[in-house]
């Protein structure tokens, strides 16, 4: 872990510090779970559809900072009232329903 010390105005000074392992593990589950998924595919018939390809590429990515961000700000506080495993379970129950439903055609 390396740890960041940033000066605040007030004088006082915080601690930051960065997992690289945990960093690791989200880019690389989070790559993987998007290749060739809906995402993917969306941005690349965008980029087929326009000349303006750093539209594209700036507009996916800057969506997918604010879901992940608002990913970890709700994984955040919903862990304050439900346990990490009981979180864990209920989004494994969740992917099981979405997969289900979209091999009914229901989705």
């Amino acid at each position: 872990m390396q740890a960041v010390y940033r000066k605040r105005p007030t004088g006082s000074v915080t601690l930051l510090t960065m997992d690289w392992k945990i960093f690791g593990t989200a880019f690389l589950t989070l790559f993987l779970a998007e290749l060739g998924d809906k995402t993917q595919l969306a941005v690349m018939t965008m980029s087929a559809n326009t000349e303006s390809k750093i539209s594209v590429f700036l507009g996916a990515a800057f969506a997918l900072i604010v879901v992940t961000a608002l990913g970890v700000l709700g994984g955040g506080i919903l862990n304050q009232w439900v346990p990490t495993e009981w979180l864990q379970r209920i989004v494994a129950v969740a992917f099981i329903v979405i997969g289900a439903l979209m091999l009914l055609g229901k989705l």
